[in-house]
């Protein structure tokens, strides 16, 4: 009977194994990538008062963290999970408030941080201070 009970387990953690293997395989084929040489974005701030700001950018950048940060547009904690945005165009979000900055592309929320999300030539992102968690 125990030895059953040990040749279920053992097959269990084997398609466990397998599965998780399966996962990360597809996860790497599909995942968004970057895009090399010199590309023109648009970056469109939108305020707390709903005012907007449009920045444009030439860049060799591969991600959209090294473009915003690199000219001051951004400000930021490095977290767990990538770039945490504080402050954007000289607007900081306050957290008493549950302000946060939400980064969408072409109107999608995007699931990365900024210095997780690849960026293709003509591509358009916003930066939106958003209310509540």
């Amino acid at each position: 009977m125990e030895k059953k009970n040990t040749k279920k387990i053992i097959i269990g953690v084997v398609i466990l194994i397998v599965v998780i293997a399966a996962m990360f395989l597809v996860y790497e084929n599909f995942k968004p990538k970057a895009e090399a040489g010199n590309k023109k974005i648009t970056v469109t701030v939108v305020h707390a008062d709903k005012s907007s700001k449009d920045f444009e950018y030439q860049t060799d950048a591969e991600f959209l963290g090294e473009v915003i940060t690199g000219d001051g547009l951004v400000v930021g904690e490095d977290s767990d999970y990538g770039l945490f945005i504080t402050e954007v165009d000289g607007e900081k979000a306050d957290d008493s408030k549950q302000q946060w900055w939400c980064i969408t592309k072409g109107g999608e929320q995007v699931n990365t941080s900024a210095d997780q999300t690849p960026i293709s030539d003509g591509d358009t992102f916003e930066l939106t201070l958003t209310e509540g968690y």
